[in-house]
């Protein structure tokens, strides 16, 4: 690779990085032709881009970089791998999944939402993160509760004012 190759490919990560709100970094060393073709359509399937990177060109991305991504470097030994998502727990659901199989990947560290989480032993961690799609769902479930019970106090009474007043009343503050 030709020193204006890797300067165009710095740049492209780069853009890439400041772009995502969401990246894993893993090291999938171990994997044979079949597992790394398998790893990559899972990724593809899941909307997940998995890329191969040599760890000196990723530090120079991550030091051009708009953010602090200091503590991701002492990560960038041996094989490195950047996955990047738009949804926080996905890389590490396939990550898992993959471990049920063999003993690779493995999470060197991730950066979701400005927040930096190093070593594999945050993968569980990780997998429990809810979407901000599963953030919103479960804030619209607990506004719509309360009008829900209104509700159903309201048919339960049959509509007599007696009934209404003797549910709410009844009810928990």
């Amino acid at each position: 690779m030709t020193r204006e190759e890797k300067t165009q490919f710095i740049d492209g990560l780069t853009i890439k990085i400041n772009e995502a709100n969401i990246f894993y970094l893993a090291d999938i060393a171990g994997l044979n032709a079949e597992g790394s073709t398998k790893l990559r359509r899972t990724c593809f399937n899941s909307n997940v881009k998995l890329e191969v990177v040599k760890n000196s060109l990723l530090k120079k991305a991550l030091e051009k970089a708009n953010g602090n991504y200091d503590e991701l470097y002492s990560t960038l030994v041996g094989n490195t791998s950047i996955m990047f998502s738009t949804v926080g727990n996905t890389p590490a659901k396939i990550i898992k999944d993959f471990r049920k199989k063999s003993s690779t990947p493995l999470l060197k560290g991730a950066f979701i939402e400005e927040a930096i989480y190093i070593g594999d032993e945050n993968l569980e961690f990780l997998i429990n993160i809810k979407s901000k799609e599963e953030l919103i769902g479960d804030i619209i479930a607990l506004l719509q509760s309360p009008a829900k019970n209104v509700i159903s106090a309201l048919k339960s009474s049959g509509g007599k004012i007696a009934g209404i007043v003797k549910t709410l009343s009844e009810r928990p503050e």
